[in-house]
């Protein structure tokens, strides 16, 4: 995760945190260590046979992944190829749109009109194109992959000490989802 995000984290919760990044294969058994992954990228995704049954055991074991597309789009590689290794992964409609009234837009910060959106949707990319819903894959009436093509990553990629010049703080979201996922 972005360092300023983490920083977040232990400025407004007692979650423990771990900074020191750790960059962990999806093949190997020490993902099962950690209760949160984080996904990124804007390239093709494609696991390997090992690759997806240790993501699907770790997810259905409750474990939690935010996967976010840097791509910011809808038919991009990344989106277009993760949405279909989802897919083969968890079954055809797997990876539904969250309602923006769900739990994770309210557990920590109030977001009232769901995810909020990026300087890049706003005016960084120049498309206009701004994404209104994420995406997740429930598993027992619990996301345990939250998929936005928002690219928060690149939003909450800043040094820690620039955020007093925002009025509001962007990562607050980040907190939310950290904040579902390990309670």
């Amino acid at each position: 995760m972005p360092s300023n995000l983490l920083n977040s984290l232990v400025e407004y919760t007692t979650i423990p945190v771990d900074e020191k990044e750790k960059i962990v294969e999806l093949s190997s058994e020490e993902i099962f260590k950690s209760p949160f992954c984080y996904l990124s990228g804007h390239k093709l995704v494609e696991f390997s046979q090992e690759e997806r049954k240790n993501f699907k055991t770790y997810v259905e074991q409750g474990g939690f992944v935010f996967v976010d597309d840097c791509n910011h789009d809808i038919d991009g590689l990344f989106a277009k190829s993760f949405e279909e290794e989802m897919s083969r992964t968890f079954g055809q409609d797997a990876l539904q749109k969250i309602p923006n009234d769900h739990w994770i837009y309210r557990c920590f910060f109030e977001f009232e009109d769901g995810p909020p959106a990026t300087s890049f949707e706003l005016n960084g990319w120049g498309d206009d194109l701004v994404h209104d819903y994420l995406k997740a894959i429930e598993i027992n009436g619990r996301i345990g992959v939250l998929y936005s093509n928002k690219d928060y990553g690149c939003e909450w990629d800043y040094d820690f000490r620039n955020k007093r010049f925002l009025k509001i703080d962007n990562t607050r979201f980040g907190v939310n989802i950290v904040v579902y996922a390990l309670t």
